[in-house]
């Protein structure tokens, strides 16, 4: 119980959704919220009705999405519910009680809002939700419609409607697109009401590239639209996942602090020759790219010596964040082992900062920490791993890069 108002009181203030479990594991509740931490919290902390009382006695562990918007957490509760069937939402599993979104079975479907999913016979229309939310449900169906494009009219028209020449409609009602192409678009706004946001990305990317190199730039240019669309609900997703990698890292390493402010350096070099080193910024889980560095090696030239080159860069590095009295990391990741990391670790203490410090080894992926004796080996899907990586990798694309440039210049001058 003490876990689970660690958790509760940890919640951010945000919007989301949130997942009431049992003591086997098995999700019971899910819901939308404003504010989750308000919300969860007002489960526990005032008198509830006899439903709820029972739901939450057996409540031993929960977990939260954070979404953007109001409107992506009714559509993210909603995809849940449907995929979960929790024992206690009994509303929202309850078709009569909201609106939902129906596709039709037609040869090119409509996409409306139905009250209810009790079809007759020979209707097999798909059902999305129930939404309890009307207002916020319109909401949804106006970006999609600005996003993919979809019939609803209920008879196809001799003419295009007013939704065509606003791009809203691909009008296969006058033959602008195929039976193959809708069911594409059908295709895309299903895996849309399911939150499949990157798989629907990674779709779409593909089909951009076969377009592109069909030269058909127009359509092309089209699904770049949807794919910047759909990539900036994913931003807000990975938002949510971010702050799950984000306190992960915090609880991994110990840390007083959530690390929002992460700075990485890598050192790249072939024998030492047009060596360079890299510094790059992560806050909040992004990169921060106006606040990247790349060193060109001074003291330790001629010689491949990656620790003597990894010195040289955090000292220069820290050493003027303290000279001009600028805001320090969260955290500092170094690319390598135990050696790196201590060599990195004396330049920061010489300097007198205290800053946290941690390295991440190419071949397994150890994790290794000042004063851990071994390294830890985290499963490859932690969230805190994922994170580390992303970083670690930029760092060395950055520092390869800047690499490359160097060599460019001395062989060509340019």
């Amino acid at each position: 119980m003490n876990k689970l108002k660690a958790k509760i009181k940890n919640l951010p203030d945000l919007t989301g959704v949130y997942l009431f479990k049992d003591a086997k594991g098995k999700i019971i509740y899910i819901g939308k919220a404003k504010s989750l931490r308000k919300r969860v919290a007002s489960y526990f902390g005032r008198p509830q009705t006899d439903k709820n009382q029972a739901m939450v006695a057996k409540i031993s562990d929960l977990e939260h999405i954070i979404t953007y918007t109001e409107m992506q957490a009714q559509i993210l509760e909603a995809a849940l519910i449907k995929e979960k069937q929790p024992h206690y939402n009994i509303d929202l599993k309850d078709d009569k009680s909201f609106p939902l979104i129906r596709i039709s079975s037609e040869e090119f479907p409509t996409v409306s809002i139905a009250r209810r999913a009790k079809p007759e016979r020979g209707d097999f229309s798909l059902y999305f939700g129930p939404y309890p939310n009307t207002q916020m449900l319109r909401q949804a169906i106006k970006m999609i419609r600005r996003i993919f494009g979809f019939r609803s009219c209920k008879k196809l028209p001799r003419e295009a409607c007013l939704y065509y020449r606003l791009k809203l409609c691909p009008a296969p009602c006058i033959g602008r697109v195929n039976r193959k192409e809708y069911s594409a678009i059908i295709k895309n706004i299903i895996m849309f009401l399911g939150s499949r946001y990157e798989e629907l990305i990674n779709d779409l990317s593909h089909r951009m590239k076969e377009l592109s190199a069909e030269k058909n730039f127009e359509q092309a240019a089209k699904i770049r639209d949807q794919i910047n669309a759909l990539s900036a609900i994913r931003q807000n997703r990975s938002f949510a996942a971010g702050f799950d990698e984000l306190d992960g890292l915090k609880d991994l390493l110990r840390l007083k602090h959530l690390p929002e402010r992460i700075e990485a350096f890598d050192i790249s070099n072939i024998s030492g020759a047009f060596a360079t080193g890299s510094m790059v910024s992560f806050y909040k889980g992004e990169p921060d790219k106006n606040n990247y560095r790349r060193f060109r090696i001074k003291t330790a030239v001629g010689q491949p010596d990656d620790f003597k080159m990894m010195a040289e860069v955090v000292q220069r590095r820290y050493k003027r964040l303290k000279e001009e009295k600028l805001d320090q990391p969260d955290l500092v990741l170094i690319d390598g082992g135990k050696a790196h990391l201590s060599v990195a670790a004396a330049e920061i203490k010489k300097l007198n900062l205290s800053i946290p410090i941690a390295s991440i080894a190419k071949d397994k992926e150890n994790i290794y920490l000042l004063e851990r004796k071994f390294p830890l080996h985290l499963k490859s899907d932690t969230p805190a791993l994922n994170l580390i990586r992303r970083i670690r990798d930029e760092a060395h694309r950055f520092a390869v890069k800047y690499h490359h440039l160097l060599r460019r210049k001395k062989i060509i001058g340019k």
